[in-house]
């Protein structure tokens, strides 16, 4: 019988006309692999089942799928003929092809490419989605970071409101009564004056207070270890509290959100304890090690129940403990707060150098807290 070729005239094409004879797994993940190359056009697959894996995708694509094989080796436009059937028929007949226009790969050849093809695949859809992955950290990262501005400006609007404010307001009630007093008595009058200017040196160091923790710790002034002992010289000074700082290890270790973060939590930690603590020694250390950094600050003062703080919401949150916890969070580490009434506090946060955790998203977002009583402080190679 004599085999009779479709005469349709082969022009010049800018790309390579390929057919795939088999629809299943290999065909699908040729087809996968063709998609979009310029360089590459599938004319035609040739399968006889109909519940074939890569029919799908082929009808998706616009392929023309043939039941016979023949048709597409008996046409002058295809290129290259790639055997993933794994039928001999179609191996015997692909043997006697006689076209030194057409190249043709088959056999075990085929099946060990799309194999290689499919491996190929299969790295690639697990690189989009450790991409997809490292994408929804990243945003996580911000809404934190935006959390953590925002918690920030909370605190500070805090400060001015529970003490400044409320001086201010103090002392426009005394300057009425002393409005009031000046034709009546002037020796209760002067006394009044005498309470306003000590007030007034009072707000006028709380001012001075909240500019200083106004000041940005930022890429150009990253000199922590100087800035923790400006600011707690800063601090004894205007609360008359004794402060001890310790360090260890070499700075420039650490990354710049890591030593910005840090600072804010030193900062915070030592206006929690203005606030509440009525301490009267405030021990801070920074103890950086080869794959992490450990900071801690310690007080002397009374203490809080541990317990009942982390179940009451509004004691969380005015005592600060949230903001501590998310800036450790946010840099990947973790913030332990043991404290107990009538013992003092210690807070500690241990995060890596160089290092920052993948699972950010599962953490819990309030620390440790242990009812033990704060361990004793060791003094050694301190310098304040």
């Amino acid at each position: 019988m004599t085999t009779q070729r479709v005469q349709s005239p082969k022009t010049a094409q800018p790309h390579t006309n390929v057919a795939i004879i088999g629809c299943g797994k290999g065909g699908k993940a040729l087809m996968e692999m063709f998609t979009g190359d310029v360089l590459v056009h599938i004319a035609g697959i040739a399968e006889v089942s109909p519940t074939a894996l890569g029919l799908p995708l082929a009808k998706k694509l616009g392929i023309p799928v043939r039941k016979n094989f023949h048709t597409l080796l008996n046409s002058l436009d295809i290129d290259l003929v790639i055997d993933v059937s794994g039928d001999p028929t179609v191996e015997a007949a692909l043997l006697n092809i006689n076209r030194p226009d057409m190249a043709v790969i088959g056999g075990p050849n085929a099946k060990y490419m799309w194999q290689l093809i499919d491996a190929q695949i299969r790295a690639q859809q697990e690189t989009e989605q450790q991409l997809n992955k490292y994408q929804r950290l990243a945003r996580l990262h911000v809404k934190e970071a935006a959390s953590a501005v925002s918690e920030e400006r909370t605190r500070i609007a805090c400060d001015i409101h529970d003490g400044l404010i409320q001086t201010l307001v103090g002392l426009n009630y005394k300057l009425d009564l002393c409005q009031t007093l000046a034709g009546q008595d002037s020796s209760q009058c002067l006394d009044v004056l005498a309470e306003i200017k000590t007030q007034l040196k009072s707000s006028i160091e709380e001012a001075r207070y909240v500019i200083f923790n106004l000041r940005p710790l930022t890429a150009g002034h990253l000199d922590m270890i100087s800035a923790v002992k400006n600011y707690l010289q800063s601090f004894e000074a205007q609360t008359h509290t004794k402060t001890v700082f310790r360090s260890e290890g070499q700075v420039r270790a650490l990354d710049s959100k890591t030593k910005i973060f840090l600072f804010r939590i030193i900062q915070e930690a030592l206006s929690n304890i203005r606030k509440h603590a009525k301490a009267t020694q405030i021990e801070v250390s920074i103890d950086i090690q080869n794959d992490r950094v450990l900071t801690s600050i310690v007080d002397d003062g009374v203490g809080f129940d541990a317990e009942k703080a982390v179940q009451n919401t509004f004691t969380w949150d005015s005592f600060g403990l949230r903001a501590i916890i998310e800036r450790a969070r946010i840099i990947g580490g973790d913030a332990t707060i043991t404290s107990q009434l009538g013992n003092g506090t210690r807070i500690t946060v241990e995060s890596p150098i160089n290092r920052p955790r993948t699972k950010t998203a599962t953490r819990s977002p309030r620390p440790v807290l242990s009812l033990k009583k704060s361990a004793s402080h060791t003094r050694k190679n301190r310098h304040g």
